[in-house]
C-alpha cells in the first residue's frame, strides 16, 4: 500500500501547501506507511531535490513527472565546471565571474557557456547555456548528472524553445518534449502523446495503482480529470487547503466554488474523502455538500501540521516583540500590521516587530519601513527555520483575511505566544480564543477602512502589552496540546483504515 499526494510545483519561499505535505510526509513516516510526494510542473531554474530537502523531504519519497520516465534519482546537484569541459574540445579564451554565475568564453567570443552555480566554492553547477555566434542554442541542466536539455533557435531577434530533451543515466534519451506556440508533444520510442493532460494520464497509468492505494488530490488544476479516469481501483482523497467558496457570491440558492476545488466537488461522487484542516470547514462544506449537492460524503478533520513538543523558552523572552510570519503576499496585509504596530509604537516605545517570510511584497513593505522611519523598530528577516525563534517573543500578529488553516498560528501558540488576528475563518478562531490567548478583530470584507483597520489592530496591541501576558501564554500552550503529533497520527492511521476497508 502506497499514498500517492499530488502537487504541481514547490519553490524556495513555498505555500502553505508544499508546508502541510512536509508535515504529512513526517506523520506517514512515523506510522510506517510507504508514500510518495508527486510534483508535476517543471523545474528548469533549480534541481527539485534541493527544494524538495530544504522542507525536509526524503529523497526517496519524491516522484518528478519528467524523471519517473528515465533511471536518474532524485538526487543533490554535484555536477561541476570541469564536467562540461571534459566534453568540450575548445580552447577558452577568457573567464568572467559574478557571484554565482561564471561565462565561459572561446576563442572568437561569440561562443560562449553560462554556468548558474549551485556551490561556488566547488563549481557544482545548476544549469548551462549554450551560445554560439552571439545565439542561445541550448540549456543543459543536472544534478549527479545531466537531467534534461533545451533546444533554441533564433526567432524575430529573440531565442525560441522547440524541444527539450530528458536523459538516462548514460546519456540515452529516454524521452522528448517538442514545443510550438504552446502546445505540446510528448514522443517516447513507442508512443506519442500531444498535451501534457494526456502525458500525466499515462504516467497515473503506469503507477499500476490497485485497491491498496490511495491517492490525495492537494493540488489538481488541469490534472484532475486526467488522475480521476486513470486512478484505477486506488483510492482518492482531497485535501481543501484554503476557502472553498466564495462567500460574498454565494447564498441559499447558489454556491460559487474556489476555483482550486470546483472540479473536485462537482465530481464529488468520484471522491473517497474530502480532508479539512478544522471542524469549522468542515461543518460548512458538509452542510453545503448537502444542500448544492444532495450528498453526505466522507469529510474528516485532520490538521495539515502538527507539533512534535510544545516549546518553552530557554531565557526570557524579549520585552515587547512581536512577530509575524507568512509569504510576504497582498493577501497577507503585512502592510496592516506595519502602520499598526507604527502606531502603537507612539504608546509603547519599546516596541518592535519582526517579519519572517519572502514574498512579492518585500520591496513594498521595505519602502514603507523608510518612509515612516521605522528601520530602528521593523525588520524585515527574510525565509528562515522559524523552530527555535518564535519563543524569543511574546506576541504574534497576522492580517490574513483567510486561512484554511494557518500552520505559523500553530506553530506560534505552540510556543506559547500570544495572538491578534481577524475573525475569519479559518485559522484564526482555531488558535485564537478571544480575551484568552489574544485578540479576534471584527473584520468585514464589504467594509475595509484602512484607517480603522489599523486602529484596532493597534489597540489589541497596546492592550495586550499592559495586561497579562502571562496568563495568555499558558493558553496557548494549552490550545496547541490538541495538536500534538501523536494525536494527528492517530486521526491518520484511522482514515487510512476506514478507507482501505470501506
Amino acid at each position: 500500500m502506497t499514498i500517492y499526494n499530488i502537487n504541481l510545483g514547490i519553490g524556495w519561499a513555498s505555500s502553505g501547501v508544499e508546508y502541510a505535505q512536509a508535515y504529512r510526509a513526517k506523520i506517514l513516516r512515523n506510522l510506517d506507511i510507504s508514500s510518495k510526494f508527486v510534483f508535476l510542473d517543471l523545474f528548469q531554474f533549480e534541481n527539485i531535490q534541493h527544494l524538495t530537502a530544504n522542507l525536509g523531504y526524503k529523497d526517496d519519497e519524491i516522484i518528478w513527472l519528467y524523471q519517473y520516465f528515465t533511471d536518474i534519482k532524485i538526487a543533490p546537484t554535484t555536477y561541476r565546471i570541469k564536467d562540461i569541459l571534459n566534453k568540450i574540445d575548445r580552447q577558452i579564451s577568457k573567464i568572467e565571474t559574478t557571484g554565482n554565475i561564471k561565462r565561459i568564453f572561446f576563442e572568437n567570443n561569440q561562443d560562449f557557456i553560462t554556468c548558474y552555480l549551485h556551490d561556488t566554492s566547488k563549481e557544482i553547477v545548476n544549469r548551462a547555456e549554450f551560445v554560439s555566434k552571439g545565439n542561445l542554442i541550448r540549456k543543459d541542466f543536472y544534478s549527479y548528472t545531466k537531467v534534461f536539455s533545451e533546444y533554441y533557435a533564433p526567432f524575430e531577434n529573440k531565442a525560441k524553445l522547440y524541444m527539450r530533451q530528458f536523459y538516462n543515466e548514460n546519456g540515452s534519451i529516454a524521452f522528448s518534449e517538442y514545443i510550438d506556440n504552446g502546445t505540446q508533444l510528448y514522443i517516447f520510442n513507442d508512443k506519442k502523446f500531444y498535451n501534457k493532460e494526456s502525458f500525466i494520464a499515462y504516467f497515473i497509468q503506469q503507477l499500476r495503482l490497485t485497491s491498496k492505494d490511495i491517492i490525495i488530490l492537494d493540488r489538481s488544476t488541469h490534472i484532475g480529470q486526467a488522475v480521476l479516469q486513470n486512478k484505477g481501483e486506488s483510492k482518492i482523497g482531497v485535501v481543501v487547503h484554503a476557502e472553498h467558496f466564495n462567500e460574498s457570491s454565494s447564498d441559499n440558492d447558489k454556491v460559487l466554488w474556489n476555483n482550486y476545488y470546483d472540479y473536485q466537488f462537482t465530481q464529488a461522487r468520484e471522491i473517497d474523502f474530502f480532508i479539512t484542516a478544522t471542524d469549522i470547514q468542515r461543518y460548512i462544506l458538509k452542510q453545503q455538500m448537502r444542500h448544492f449537492k444532495g450528498l453526505k460524503p466522507v469529510i474528516k478533520t485532520i490538521p495539515v501540521g502538527s507539533l512534535s513538543k510544545l516549546k518553552y523558552p530557554t531565557r526570557k523572552r524579549k520585552s515587547y516583540s512581536i512577530i509575524t510570519a507568512s509569504r510576504l503576499a497582498s493577501e497577507k496585509h503585512i502592510d496592516w500590521l506595519l502602520y499598526a504596530v507604527i502606531k502603537a509604537k507612539k504608546y509603547l516605545p519599546h516596541l518592535t516587530f519582526d517579519i519572517y517570510g519572502e514574498g512579492v511584497e518585500k520591496e513594498k513593505l521595505q519602502k514603507i519601513i523608510d518612509q515612516q522611519k521605522a528601520n530602528g523598530y521593523i525588520q524585515l528577516k527574510g525565509h528562515v527555520n522559524l523552530d527555535e525563534v518564535y519563543t524569543r517573543y511574546e506576541l504574534f500578529v497576522t492580517g490574513s483575511t483567510s486561512e484554511g488553516f494557518g500552520l505559523t498560528l500553530m506553530e506560534a501558540v505552540g510556543s506559547g505566544l500570544a495572538m491578534i488576528g481577524f475573525d475569519v475563518n479559518y485559522g484564526n478562531p482555531t488558535f485564537i480564543e478571544n480575551e484568552e490567548n489574544g485578540y479576534l478583530i471584527p473584520f468585514s470584507a464589504d467594509n475595509i477602512n484602512l484607517e480603522e483597520i489599523t486602529d484596532n489592530i493597534s489597540k489589541k496591541i497596546i492592550e495586550y502589552f499592559n495586561g497579562d501576558k502571562e496568563s495568555m501564554h499558558e493558553k496557548s500552550y494549552e490550545i496547541a496540546k490538541k495538536f500534538r503529533t501523536d494525536k494527528i497520527e492517530f486521526k491518520w492511521q484511522n482514515l487510512i483504515e476506514e478507507v482501505l476497508n470501506d
